[in-house]
């Protein structure tokens, strides 16, 4: 929805930086853009995307009547509408009937203690000058950035890092740190940036500052299950039905991502049945070549068939790819391994002169148990005795790849296990113990490897990727599967009820309570593009990408982890199977080329 900045900072640049900080973050909030000065030291700048309330009054940075109290936040509040009512009962009066001024009067009522009410998502900067305090905070689901810098009395805080940067008087190195979780993870540790000393707000973690930048507190709070429900067919459709309303309420048009999967077909089925009314949707398409692995437009034509005219598909090829590359990387706030970025980056583009909301089916995998990753810790966890004993006899015989990779990756701790099931490869021994400083504790085995996926993997890399994608071109993304009520109540269940749901169940029984079962029954492949045909096969794509990952390689690979060294030493040597290891290698290598 926008772009938030803070600085504080008495320095004489003090404006020229937050002005700088508010132009790097222009694409976040194409339809204004402003910036005040709050106090001495304290300034804050919004831009912003309308989405509620398109009228200038609810612009950021906004106040409140006596210029007391101001908010610069970005994202969506579903349940401002209740909010409001009870600051009605409050006695407070609106202007407008936008979620930022219930924001703002919400935060001024009840300060730290209101944001456990709040239900939605959102990074936020909040100043009361009576109070003389600033809060800073991120939702508990990290569906909206927010990186800093401190040093002394100074802070920076921007919703992008390069916001931050923008705010510095000298732009920070590179943190050669990173690069041990890139290679494994696909992003860096959730705490640290690609840059030195700049770093991110934990999901749900938040700051209390006076107006010097002096520390007063650090909070944190969760989703938090009121009331302990048994998990039903029935209830599951209904806060998702209710999670899918909340998502597709904007006064801007809405589109829907759909890979032709479960997840995505479901939620666009749901909002299809409760109000009739079709809206655009879009799909991205390879060459015929390609479609028979990559049949994603071919199920998405199933499902939009009845709605011709609403139906989009974006077309790519390795020509479209190449021409759009730069561009790309130059939008591309953080290194992210995933060709899921490129792929959303480019049905951006082309939605953007239709939509201005783009909804997705992002974190439903994380909810549901529904990665291969899932299905095989699960397996692991009941035969975990035998496996190791067969590990023993057979890893050295010449096994298919993913049967190599599962073995190889089986480890006495249930958590290095599932660690290496989530990873691109299994993590050494010597280094493990800095990926389980990130692993939560608890008796609940499998509902703890959920909660890693959500915290770790879907925060810091699909998530990070939807919003990069879509704000690169002035769109909000929004996901209801993220919705507050449904994940307080999924992670309130035990892990017998996970298991029992593990594989996505509970979105395949809806899919086939409505006669869709081709796209319940449909083999998981998941978002990406045609890598491993590319690498294998076509001598353009080959001299495209290796020569930058050698340069890369020459000027960087002294701080790589010995098994990225190897591979970025001479990628054209790489095993097949390390196609999306090489990818990954890429984006870094051509982020770096233009970042670094």
């Amino acid at each position: 929805m926008c772009g938030i900045s803070l600085l504080i900072d008495n320095s004489p640049k003090a404006e020229q930086k937050i002005r700088r900080m508010m132009s790097a973050n222009l694409h976040r909030g194409p339809d204004h853009s402003e910036y005040n000065r709050v106090s001495d030291k304290v300034w804050v700048a919004g831009n912003r995307l309308k989405i509620l309330d398109l009228s200038d009054a609810s612009n950021q940075p906004i106040w409140d009547e006596k210029r007391r109290c101001v908010l610069v936040w970005n994202g969506a509040l579903y349940n401002y509408q209740d909010l409001r009512n009870q600051l009605l009962d409050l006695g407070f009066t609106f202007k407008t009937s936008s979620d930022s001024e219930v924001f703002l009067n919400w935060l001024k009522a009840h300060g730290k203690t209101g944001i456990q009410s709040l239900k939605g998502m959102y990074s936020f900067v909040f100043v009361n000058l009576d109070l003389e305090e600033i809060i800073i905070a991120r939702d508990p689901s990290g569906e909206k950035p927010l990186f800093y810098y401190q040093k002394d009395s100074l802070w920076v805080f921007s919703s992008e890092a390069r916001g931050v940067k923008a705010g510095l008087d000298i732009g920070p190195n590179v943190d050669g740190n990173q690069f041990l979780p890139y290679f494994y993870s696909r992003h860096s540790f959730p705490d640290q940036s690609f840059y030195k000393d700049i770093r991110q707000f934990l999901p749900g973690e938040g700051l209390k500052l006076d107006l010097k930048g002096n520390y007063k507190e650090k909070f944190s709070w969760k989703h938090e299950a009121i009331n302990k429900e048994s998990f039903s067919q029935q209830l599951f459709e209904s806060k998702l039905k209710d999670a899918v309303l909340k998502n597709f309420h904007t006064e801007r048009n809405v589109g829907v991502i759909l890979s032709g999967g479960a997840d995505s077909s479901l939620l666009y089925q749901l909002w299809l049945e409760e109000t009739g009314q079709p809206m655009p949707t879009f799909t991205a398409t390879f060459e015929k070549t390609f479609q028979k692995k990559y049949q994603d437009p071919i199920y998405a034509r199933k499902l939009t068939s009845q709605h011709e005219g609403f139906h989009h598909e974006v077309h790519i090829n390795l020509e479209k790819v190449k021409a759009n590359w730069q561009e790309y990387i130059e939008s591309l706030d953080q290194p992210v391994g995933d060709s899921a970025s490129l792929l959303t980056w480019m049905i951006g583009k082309e939605a953007k002169s239709d939509v201005q909301v783009l909804i997705s089916g992002a974190g439903a995998d994380e909810l549901l148990g529904g990665y291969q990753r899932h299905s095989a810790y699960k397996f692991y966890l009941r035969n975990k005795d035998q496996l190791l004993k067969l590990k023993s006899y057979i890893l050295w015989l010449p096994l298919p790849r993913r049967v190599r990779k599962f073995l190889a990756s089986i480890k006495e701790d249930p958590k290095h296990t599932f660690l290496n099931f989530a990873s691109l490869s299994p993590i050494p021994e010597d280094i493990v113990k800095q990926f389980l400083s990130w692993y939560p504790d608890g008796s609940n085995t499998y509902s703890a490897a959920l909660n890693f996926d959500r915290n770790y993997y879907l925060i810091n890399d699909i998530l990070k990727v939807h919003d990069n994608a879509c704000m690169a071109h002035g769109i909000e993304g929004r996901a209801p599967y993220l919705d507050f009520d449904l994940i307080a109540w999924i992670t309130s269940f035990s892990d017998s009820e996970h298991l029992n749901i593990c594989g996505k169940l509970p979105i395949k029984s809806a899919l086939t309570s409505r006669g869709m079962q081709m796209i319940a029954k449909r083999k998981k492949l998941g978002f990406g593009l045609p890598l491993e045909e590319w690498i294998a096969k076509d001598k353009t794509f080959q001299n495209w990408i290796y020569p930058e990952i050698k340069a890369m390689y020459d000027k960087w690979g002294q701080y790589f982890p010995l098994e990225m060294q190897s591979l970025c030493k001479s990628p054209e040597k790489a095993s097949k199977d390390q196609f999306l290891l090489i990818w990954n290698m890429f984006i870094l290598a051509s982020w770096l080329r233009v970042h670094a």
